[in-house]
Parts: C-alpha cells; sequence; structure tokens
C-alpha cells in the first residue's frame, strides 16, 4: 500500500479541507480521469481498491496515473483509554482531498472501456466523485 518512505514529523494536527482544490484539479496526463466532488481523507487502503479496480477492468491496455498520494499519519487512541497520555499511534496514512481534485487518470484505451473503469473505481470511495475527461469544454 501507499505510504509516505520517511516524514519530517510522524504525527500531524488534523487541519481543515476548506474550499476547493488548487492544484490536481486539471486532467494532465491521460484521456479521462476521476474527480472528487467532496472534500474527504482517502485512504490508501481506498486508493488501492480503487487502482485494483481500474486495472483489472482495463485488461493490460493502457495506462493508469494515480494522481492523489496519502502523505498525512492518522492517529487512533485504543479504545477505553484514560484521558491525558499523549496522541494516540499512527494507524494508516491518509490524502487530503478537496472538490475538484483529479483523483486517476487513465488513457490509451478506447473511450466506453475507460469510462468503465473509472466508474467501477467510483464505488471504492466514500465520496461523490465524476468521472471527466480532457475533451471537454470547461474541464
Amino acid at each position: 500500500m501507499l505510504m509516505p518512505k520517511r516524514v519530517k514529523w510522524r504525527k500531524q494536527m488534523r487541519g481543515r479541507m476548506r474550499g476547493k482544490a488548487l492544484r490536481g484539479a486539471e486532467i494532465s496526463f491521460g484521456e479521462y480521469g476521476l474527480m472528487a466532488l467532496e472534500p474527504a481523507w482517502i485512504t490508501a487502503r481506498q486508493i488501492e481498491a480503487a487502482r485494483r479496480v481500474i486495472v483489472r477492468e482495463m485488461k493490460r491496455r493502457g495506462k493508469v496515473w494515480i494522481r492523489i498520494f496519502p502523505a498525512k499519519a492518522y492517529t487512533h487512541r485504543p479504545p477505553e483509554t484514560r484521558m491525558g497520555s499523549g496522541k494516540g499511534g499512527v494507524e494508516y496514512y491518509v490524502a487530503v482531498v478537496k472538490p475538484g481534485r483529479i483523483m486517476f487518470e487513465v488513457g490509451g484505451l478506447p473511450a466506453d472501456q475507460a469510462i468503465a473503469a473509472l466508474k467501477g473505481a467510483q464505488y471504492k470511495f466514500p465520496i461523490k466523485t465524476k468521472v471527466v475527461s480532457s475533451h471537454e469544454s470547461g474541464e
């Protein structure tokens, strides 16, 4: 699964997810992309599950680009722990996704197959997403 090789700080603050995505909001590599419509923390497991669905649907043709990376540590305290005694340990890593962010891109295969692959990946995310193409006007 995706995770940083090394980090400067082991634990991070949660932060806020206000506004729209400034970077990564255009299709840069492929012809079709999967755009987030809501803000969320996307886990490394969800990214991997979506990637496997896309690759299986593509049947060894075309190329996939993963445009998000889980670089934020998610900490969790054990259940029934008393207050105090510091922050919990790092459980897994998440990618901070804002509305408008292109999460996956595919290219080098027919339109119907690319759209079907991205539609399958939509089920793996806890947020609303839409399939966009680089041919559309306004994207």
